[in-house]
């Protein structure tokens, strides 16, 4: 199904509604990161949730970084660009609770939220409690963009499409603005789930998945890198001071001063 902007969007919202036109969101763990992304021309910059708790030193998907994610929408949120806000499963199952943190995010700057079902033992929460997490953030802060993401396909399923497709309308009964499936990777399962969608379908890029023109044939509105860049920078450094050891060139990368000057914007 193709959605099409309304003049009445926020700005974030409309970029999931161009036709052909996915929004390529990168993620960002800190500042530096944050800041880069944007100087290349992105608009929009999510974080990444593994990315926040692997640098705090603290396990990713067990509601251990809300003081984190806050902190860094805090640095993040007045950057002059669109930021949405990986918050796992909102830090806690109380969906007041889970008002209350995006509250705070929008506070910060924030635009959108992630909020996702799958739990840290690799099971799914209740549909029931993840859409009135939805409903109970729509509800305290209108205009955020709320990503509803279900992990149906990482957690053991048979057979996860059925669920999948129950999941996406639970929570787009409950006011969620768009719905986020990782591990959708298949082009005839992706067509299909968005045939079934009256909201923007966001995927996660893989290297053996469709490349992005091909999700946008596809009616994807939305393509997220997840951890990806967090993944690659840890492979550089550790792949740079392995080139110093064995006297083998490194690459391009900025400079002193470029990266200082990041942290005056």
């Amino acid at each position: 199904m193709k959605h099409h902007a309304d003049p009445a969007m926020t700005p974030f919202a409309a970029l999931h509604h161009r036709p052909g036109r996915p929004l390529l969101l990168p993620n960002a763990w800190d500042h530096a990161s944050a800041v880069a992304l944007a100087a290349a021309g992105h608009a929009a910059i999510g974080t990444t949730s593994l990315g926040v708790a692997a640098a705090a030193g603290l396990p990713d998907g067990a509601a251990a970084t809300r003081a984190e994610t806050v902190r860094l929408a805090r640095r993040l949120g007045r950057g002059g660009f669109l930021l949405s806000v990986d918050a796992e499963s909102g830090f806690s199952e109380d969906p007041e609770e889970v008002a209350d943190l995006a509250v705070e995010l929008a506070k910060a700057g924030a635009v959108g939220i992630n909020l996702e079902d799958g739990r840290a033992d690799g099971t799914l929460a209740p549909v029931e409690v993840h859409a009135a997490k939805v409903a109970a953030v729509k509800a305290a802060v209108p205009e955020l963009f709320v990503n509803a993401r279900t992990d149906t396909y990482w957690c053991g399923l048979g057979d996860p499409e059925p669920e999948t497709l129950r999941r996406l309308a639970a929570y787009r009964l409950a006011g969620a603005d768009g719905v986020f499936v990782p591990g959708l990777a298949e082009p005839a399962a992706i067509a299909r789930v968005v045939a079934a969608l009256a909201v923007p379908l966001n995927v996660l890029w893989t290297p053996a998945g469709p490349g992005l023109a091909e999700l946008a044939a596809l009616g994807v509105a939305r393509v997220s890198l997840g951890s990806l860049l967090y993944r690659s920078a840890l492979a550089a450094a550790v792949a740079t001071a392995a080139a110093v050891a064995a006297g083998e060139p490194v690459g391009p990368v900025p400079g002193y001063a470029e990266v200082q000057a990041f942290n005056e914007l």
